[in-house]
C-alpha cells in the first residue's frame, strides 16, 4: 500500500508522539530517533511502509531486561483475535508491557481480551487522533513527574497523611495515559507561582 503524503504526516506525527511518551517513560531512546524529520521517516520506512512495520521495542533506562512493545495495525477495525495474537506475543517473549495503536477503538471483545490479560502483562491502548500531538508540550500542561514508591513514602510520612487523602487524578485522564500510570501511584505537578515562583501539588492515581 501506498501513502499519500498526508497519510506519512500523519504517521510521522503519532510515531514521534510514542517515542517521546517512552522517553518521558524512562525507556531508552535515541537522540536520532526523537528527532527524525519526516524525510528520514519515509526513508527507514519506505514508500511502500505498513503500519505494522512501525512496530517499536524499547528498555527500560533502570532495568534493560524490562522491555516494552508498541504495536501499530494495519486494520482499521481490531477485533479480539488481533488482541489476543498480540498478547501471545508479548507471553512468549516474555513481555510483561505493551502499547498497542489503533486507527478506531477496539471492539467490545477486543477490549474485554485486555482487561483478561490481568496483573501477567498490560497492555495499554490508544487511538492514533490521541498521538497525534504531544499533549505535554502544550504551553497550559504543568510539568507532571512520577514518584518512586520511595518518594511516595517519604511524601506520606511528611505530611502525615494516608494516600487517599491525596487529590485525585483518574487514570484515564490524558496526562495518567500518557504516562501509563497505574492505581495507587502518586504523580507531583509543579506549576508557576508568582509570589513563589512554584507551586507543587501531588496526586494519587485512581
Amino acid at each position: 500500500m501506498v501513502f499519500s503524503d498526508e497519510e506519512i504526516t500523519h504517521l510521522h506525527r503519532i510515531y514521534k508522539t510514542v517515542l517521546q511518551m517512552l522517553r518521558d517513560r524512562n525507556y531508552v531512546v535515541p537522540e536520532t530517533e526523537l528527532d527524525m524529520t519526516r524525510q528520514e521517516f519515509k526513508s527507514n520506512f519506505g514508500d511502500h511502509m505498513k503500519r505494522e512495520d512501525l512496530f517499536i521495542s524499547k528498555s527500560h533506562k533502570n532495568n534493560p531486561s524490562e522491555k516494552i512493545y508498541v504495536f501499530f495495525v494495519n486494520d482499521a477495525k481490531i477485533g479480539v483475535k488481533t488482541v489476543r495474537c498480540i498478547i501471545q506475543r508479548m507471553f512468549q517473549e516474555n513481555v510483561s508491557r505493551g502499547i498497542l495503536v489503533c486507527q478506531t477503538p477496539l471492539s467490545h471483545y477486543g477490549r474485554a481480551a485486555v482487561t483478561e490479560m490481568g496483573s501477567k502483562c498490560r497492555l495499554e491502548v490508544f487511538l492514533e487522533d490521541e498521538l497525534l500531538v504531544n499533549i505535554t508540550m502544550h504551553y497550559l500542561v504543568p510539568p507532571h513527574q512520577v514518584l518512586t514508591d520511595a518518594e511516595k513514602k517519604a511524601l506520606l510520612n511528611k505530611y502525615t497523611v494516608k494516600e487517599t487523602q491525596l487529590p485525585r487524578i483518574l487514570m484515564t485522564d490524558p496526562i495518567a495515559k500518557y504516562y501509563g500510570l497505574r492505581r495507587g501511584q502518586v504523580v507531583r505537578i509543579i506549576r508557576p507561582s508568582e509570589t513563589a515562583g512554584r507551586y507543587v501539588t501531588y496526586r494519587y492515581v485512581v
